[in-house]
């Protein structure tokens, strides 16, 4: 069969068009949480290796629940909602209750996801300006992660994006490093304040040779462009004191603390020696 008779044929199948019926599912379930207000930020804390033992910023994780209370996994829809306008509502979402928190806590740090398609986006960036009115640490206290795959989609706009907001403050995370190696040559011209590794590379990397050097590597290229360096997916005792022994600066993950609705802000680092208990 030659390949153009195997795309007209797959464009019309049965399982291409259950997938089509799948996510248009998810995005109705999806409108229909935001619709209701079924909307929460979940926070997990990012610890520093050799400072105090408190956390040294959270991160606000969007969780969307379904008509039962229960969390709709972010995997199930997030492919789905990304380039929608659904996708850009989030993002305003996870914004409002990440300023909101940061405005409850005086000494938070916290950091928020957002697309780099939602930069322009005139209802995010009214919210961002409505949020930072009236408190003029806040900005200083806020941290905007973007995702590799996200920030070079469109490297001019999120530059001049981040030039702007990094004048009135606000730091910026260059989220889930690694996951697309075409992203290394626009570490020159975007200058991210952190770099936090992709999970895939850090799961098991204590027992990985191939892992350790890319970790290495990726540690060498944050500490080259004077960037905070986190690892990303800790969840065993090895992985975090390998972690520790290579200069990574901070670790996020299971061990050390789980996303949970219900954040204690004060609280200390685990024993290195054992996980952390999950919370919902």
């Amino acid at each position: 069969m030659d390949t153009d008779t195997f795309v007209a044929q797959g464009a019309d199948d049965p399982l291409s068009a259950a997938v089509a019926d799948r996510d248009k599912d998810r995005l109705k379930m999806v409108e229909a949480a935001i619709s209701g207000g079924n909307v929460r930020l979940a926070f997990q804390p990012v610890f520093a290796i050799d400072r105090s033992e408190r956390p040294a910023f959270f991160e606000g994780l969007i969780r969307i629940l379904d008509a039962t209370g229960r969390v709709i996994p972010a995997r199930d829809f997030i492919g789905a909602v990304e380039a929608s306008d659904l996708g850009r509502r989030i993002d305003c979402l996870a914004l409002e209750m990440g300023l909101a928190a940061l405005r409850e806590v005086p000494n938070l740090r916290l950091s928020v996801n957002l697309s780099a398609r939602s930069i322009g986006y005139a209802p995010w960036l009214r919210t961002l300006e409505e949020g930072l009115q009236g408190a003029p640490d806040t900005a200083a206290r806020l941290i905007l992660e973007i995702t590799e795959s996200s920030a070079i989609l469109m490297p001019d706009v999120v530059k001049a994006f981040m030039t702007d907001l990094q004048d009135q403050g606000i730091a910026f995370a260059l989220d889930d490093f690694g996951a697309g190696y075409s992203s290394f040559r626009y570490l020159r011209d975007l200058y991210f304040d952190i770099l936090k590794i992709d999970g895939r590379f850090v799961n098991g990397v204590h027992a990985s040779p191939d892992d350790q050097a890319l970790v290495k590597a990726l540690i060498g290229i944050g500490r080259h462009f004077d960037m905070v360096t986190v690892a990303e997916g800790v969840e065993s005792p090895r992985d975090a004191e390998y972690l520790a022994q290579i200069g990574i600066d901070c670790l996020q993950g299971y061990h050390l603390g789980v996303p949970t609705l219900t954040p204690d802000w004060n609280m200390r680092r685990p024993d290195m020696a054992g996980p952390a208990q999950r919370a919902g």
